[in-house]
C-alpha cells in the first residue's frame, strides 16, 4: 500500500480545535496527558499497596478520588494511541524508525528522546500540566497563564535551537 499524503496543516488544525470543542462539551474537561502516566503509577501502587497509597502524598489525592484508571485522562490517552495507530495503518504509514539525523546514532537519538521526555514531564508536572493540557485547553479558556507558558516555551525553543542546529543538517 502506498502511503498517503500527510493532512493539509490548517485542517488538521481545524480538526484538533472541533476535538477540543468535543472534549469540552462530552467530557466536561479539555485535553491533557501529563496526569496520566501519575495515575497509572497511582493504580499500580494501589494495587500492591492501598494503604500506603491512600496515605502517600503524591498518589492519595489519585487514589481518594476512586479508580485513578478510570479517570478521563487514562480514557483519553489509550484513544489518542489508538487513534493514531488506527490513522498509521490507514495511511500505510505503520513503520518502525527512528528519525534522526546523519550525524547521530540511533542510540544518541533514543538517550535525547528519553532525556527530553524526563525534563518535560517534570517540567509539565511543576507548571501544572502539558503543552496540550495548557496551550490548547487552557488557552480555549483564555487562561492567562497558559498564554504565558505557550510564548515561554517558543521563546525557550527559538533561544537553544542553535545549539541543536548542526544535529539535524
Amino acid at each position: 500500500m502506498k502511503a498517503k499524503p500527510y493532512w493539509n496543516p490548517y485542517l488538521a488544525g481545524f480538526v484538533l480545535g472541533l476535538s477540543l470543542l468535543a472534549a469540552f462539551v462530552v467530557a466536561g474537561q479539555g485535553l491533557g496527558a501529563s496526569a496520566m502516566p501519575k495515575r497509572v503509577l497511582a493504580g499500580a501502587c494501589d494495587i500492591v499497596s492501598h494503604d500506603w497509597t491512600a496515605h502517600s502524598s503524591a498518589f492519595g489525592k489519585y487514589v481518594k478520588a476512586g479508580n485513578p484508571l478510570s479517570n478521563w485522562l487514562v480514557v483519553e490517552v489509550i484513544g489518542v494511541v489508538l487513534g493514531g495507530l488506527i490513522g498509521a495503518v490507514s495511511a500505510g504509514r505503520l513503520k518502525s524508525e527512528t528519525v534522526k539525523s546523519k550525524r547521530i546514532t540511533n542510540r544518541q537519538r533514543w538517550i535525547y528522546a528519553l532525556v527530553g521526555g524526563i525534563i518535560m514531564g517534570f517540567a509539565a508536572s511543576l507548571g501544572r500540566g502539558c503543552t496540550s493540557g495548557q496551550a490548547l485547553s487552557g488557552g480555549a479558556a483564555l487562561a492567562a497563564g497558559s498564554w504565558v507558558y505557550m510564548l515561554m516555551v517558543f521563546a525557550g525553543g527559538y533561544a537553544v535551537a542553535w545549539l541543536f542546529r548542526r544535529q539535524w543538517t
